[in-house]
């Protein structure tokens, strides 16, 4: 059954909102640890920390907007999900477009890339501006990318490895280059997959800070909130840190919750491509 999505819409100021985000996903043999940095405009409402829900059965655990949608969020498969804007695809929503902040939502109490798969196709994707949805499922060991540019949805499968994603309204092309060469370095770190090398890419600000930069800095916009998920065969756990990464957890607090993963990760090595038909694109 196709999920409830409820009818939020952006207004007319959210749609102008140019902001970006940094997901950096760390592979292990059992389990997995994943980043993302927020990046918003400072008149942006306050996001709020992680709270415990159950939907369709499953434990889930998420941050949200005031409004209820949210970016990220994890259930106690192990699964992930988490959703950055696609800039770089120019073509838009004509009118008013529904708030992409319900996609995670509508598809989190899925364990498995074909249900989820079947939830994306059922949502009214033609009201949605472009999107990319990376999705960690350590039950397989596989990670998966769903890709919406209102022509079509595109879905990738990617190595069970370190790699990153980069979200930026602010100059795509040049986030992705200048922060791309961050985590390459960082990846030649003797400490790289631990969760003290995570925190510390997502709040560098290397080679200066500005724009692009992977804690992000602007006169009117910055990284908001670092997010930070944990898996292992026993249980999942969630970090919520509620200002930029590059302020100290003594100065902001941080908060952490739990839930006991059902299913233990195993993960796999094989890549696929292959491209969805959504059953709603008005």
């Amino acid at each position: 059954m196709a999920p409830v999505f409820p009818a939020l819409r952006d207004p007319p100021a959210r749609r102008l909102t140019r902001i970006m985000c940094t997901v950096t996903f760390i592979a292990r043999r059992r389990g997995y640890a994943l980043g993302m940095n927020r990046d918003e405009k400072l008149t942006r409402p306050t996001g709020l920390p992680p709270r415990k829900s159950v939907v369709h059965g499953r434990a889930v655990l998420c941050p949200s907007e005031p409004g209820g949608g949210t970016w990220i969020a994890l259930n106690d498969s192990g699964a992930s999900l988490a959703l950055i804007n696609w800039y770089s695809v120019a073509k838009k929503v004509q009118g008013d477009a529904l708030s992409r902040g319900e996609v995670v939502k509508s598809v989190i109490s899925t364990d498995s890339p074909d249900a989820a798969d079947t939830l994306l196709c059922g949502l009214p994707l033609g009201s949605l501006n472009p999107f990319r949805l990376i999705g960690i499922f350590p039950a397989a060991g596989e990670v998966f990318e769903w890709c919406w540019d209102l022509n079509g949805l595109i879905r990738k499968k990617h190595a069970w490895k370190a790699q990153q994603w980069i979200s930026s309204g602010f100059d795509e092309h040049t986030a992705q280059r200048v922060r791309g060469k961050s985590f390459q370095r960082a990846l030649r770190e003797c400490s790289v997959g631990r969760l003290d090398w995570l925190r510390r890419l997502h709040r560098s600000h290397s080679p200066k800070c500005g724009p692009f930069s992977t804690c992000m800095h602007r006169a009117d916009a910055a990284t908001i909130s670092y997010t930070e998920i944990a898996v292992s065969d026993g249980q999942a756990r969630m970090s919520y840190h509620a200002s930029p990464p590059c302020k100290s957890q003594a100065a902001c607090k941080t908060i952490e919750q739990i839930v006991r993963v059902t299913r233990k990760g195993v993960p796999a090595r094989k890549n696929c491509k292959r491209r969805l038909t959504p059953r709603q694109n008005r």
